[in-house]
């Protein structure tokens, strides 16, 4: 392929409503165009990596066992309503009634319509295991689309699902499409870690990995060991409590006067005390109850975990301040665990090993000295809400926690029976009796993927593409087209690297050379050839690589053999053992 050829529309300037690298290098390198808030044209570079990915993940589920199939963007309300979610989704839901005012849903994720495809044709365990998937949009009215790929309000998504007779059969597949993710993002050339993870929205009683792309903008902390496998997000790593750090004496409580002191750092500033040694004490309201959630004071309330430990709850949220003078008589700043009624009162592990804690007195200017749990104030349950902080001891070994920032590209997760029973999703065994399929739920963010992949390899001049997923592979850039020489030289070189199979393109555009090179690093072609007179009198290309910067003169007759090896050997590379 020829520039002159292609829509490149790149910019020089940075888009001031791109606030990543992704976003920004996006469109200034001339990948996609905004139609709409959080809805992108993607031109014809970013459809070529998109293509790649697909090709890449086809490729893993097929092997796998997997089973391509298209289902339907305009799913029906019924359905919805049979799983129980179309009350509960919330508002990223794009709702619609057609002509006959019958409600319809723009498909955010596919769980209740592959699960009626099969409630209507699998009829006995000789069917199973299934593994059914397709690569198709999803739609989520996000409220406030931003950061370009990352959360759009349309996107490309690989959904595989997973249906199998027994547990034994759903942690096979489970563990296949783990081990089918890893080969797929390692054959994209990305750096990545599967960590432990919470199930969210899409439900389910089984396990789930998130795999994440590791980059310092990414939104998603995360923790890892450097000693085992271990790797979680915070909302799903494991806290072990920290025992106490003193031997103390219970004291007798006190109530002293805290004038204006109303955060945990106020208090801890304002009374001489480390902020271990105060309770962080916070009023939610969990659908239609309040919940009192207790922390140490330099510690954070998880609420993932709350939500999980709470059970069967829709929406949480921090209580309003008329609910918290209603339940407390004080605002925020000054509640404490201690006089409460008519409330659970649910606190992290750590809070019963607690000796002398200062508490909010649920009186504006006053905290209580000396309180102790258990004496001073009943919990109705105890278990893990916090997040965890780097540097705390693995659950697994015993060795130090790392955080990272990371990018979450796809999911797995074991979804039991949720949806097959609601929606009667049944077999006959091998004895004639209905049986409910467990079912497993695989996705991957084709777009997003994309994304991550340029937050994940970029530089001040532009995109740095792993060679496996690169619109093109190498870009022949002739200094002039006013030699015949160098235009016959670049030419010939490009014949015989498209001969070879190499995804080659050609800057044939009259241009200064300069252009052509920043036009060439912006856009992140993994090798450029660079033909030029002086080299060319030498007998020699330049060939420089992107990712590293390191530049190569390399015999003409040579080239176009020694450029193949190269990308064969790249993407081989990417392969994983076996």
């Amino acid at each position: 392929m020829r520039v002159s050829q292609m829509l490149i529309p790149t910019l020089r300037e940075v888009p001031a409503e791109a606030e990543i690298v992704s976003h920004q290098l996006m469109f200034r390198a001339g990948l996609i165009r905004k139609t709409a808030a959080g809805i992108y044209t993607y031109l014809p570079l970013a459809l070529k990596v998109i293509q790649k990915i697909s090709r890449i993940i086809r490729e893993e589920m097929d092997a796998k066992g997997g089973q391509e199939v298209m289902l339907p963007i305009v799913q029906p309300a019924e359905l919805w309503k049979e799983s129980g979610r179309w009350d509960v989704y919330g508002d990223e839901m794009f709702r619609l009634k057609d002509r006959h005012q019958r409600e319809f849903c723009l498909g955010p994720t596919h769980e209740e319509v592959i699960t009626d495809l099969v409630r209507s044709e699998v009829r006995s365990y000789k069917q199973l295991p299934l593994l059914l998937y397709q690569i198709q949009n999803k739609y989520r009215d996000e409220r406030r689309p931003r950061f370009g790929l990352m959360r759009g309000r349309e996107f490309s998504m690989k959904d595989l699902y997973s249906f199998d007779r027994d547990e034994a059969g759903a942690s096979a597949s489970y563990w296949k499409m783990f081990d089918a993710y890893t080969k797929i993002f390692s054959r994209c050339g990305l750096t990545f870690r599967p960590v432990l993870a919470d199930a969210g929205a899409i439900g389910g009683t089984g396990g789930t990995h998130e795999f994440m792309v590791l980059a310092e903008s990414g939104e998603a902390a995360v923790v890892y060991c450097g000693e085992c496998d271990y790797a979680a997000n915070v909302e799903r790593a494991e806290c072990a409590p920290d025992p106490a750090q003193t031997v103390e004496t219970p004291d007798k409580t006190e109530l002293v006067s805290t004038p204006g002191a109303k955060t945990i750092s106020d208090v801890a500033a304002f009374l001489k005390v480390p902020a271990h040694k105060l309770i962080k004490t916070m009023v939610y309201r969990a659908d239609e109850r309040l919940v009192v959630a207790l922390v140490r004071g330099d510690r954070e309330l998880n609420e993932v975990k709350l939500t999980n430990f709470l059970g069967e709850v829709v929406r949480l949220e921090l209580a309003s301040q008329e609910d918290v003078l209603g339940l407390c008589g004080c605002p925020p700043g000054f509640v404490g665990p201690v006089g409460l009624k008519n409330v659970e009162i649910v606190a992290d592990a750590e809070i019963p090993l607690m000796v002398n804690a200062v508490v909010g007195a649920n009186k504006p200017g006053y905290h209580l000295t000396g309180a102790n749990p258990g004496r001073d104030f009943t919990v109705n349950r105890v278990g893990d809400l916090r997040s965890v902080e780097p540097g705390e001891a693995c659950p697994k070994c015993g060795a130090e926690l790392v955080s990272a920032r990371g990018i979450e590209v796809g999911q797995v997760f074991n979804l039991g029976t949720k949806y097959s029973k609601s929606m009667g999703a049944k077999f006959l065994d091998e004895n004639g009796k209905e049986q409910l399929i467990i079912m497993g739920c695989y996705g991957i963010g084709v777009t997003r993927t994309v994304a991550a992949a340029i937050e994940q390899n970029n530089d001040q001049d532009g995109i740095k593409w792993p060679m496996p997923i690169a619109p093109f592979q190498v870009i022949v850039v002739p200094v002039t087209l006013k030699d015949a020489v160098i235009v016959e030289a670049a030419e010939q070189l490009y014949r015989e690297l498209s001969e070879l199979g190499v995804e080659v393109m050609l800057d044939d555009r009259d241009e200064r050379p300069g252009v052509k090179f920043k036009d060439a690093d912006l856009v992140g072609y993994p090798l450029r050839v660079t033909v030029g007179a002086k080299t060319l009198q030498e007998g020699n290309f330049e060939v420089k690589f992107r990712s590293t910067g390191k530049v190569e003169f390399v015999p003409t007759q040579k080239t176009a053999a020694y450029l193949k090896q190269i990308i064969v050997e790249s993407v081989r590379k990417s392969y994983l053992p076996g």
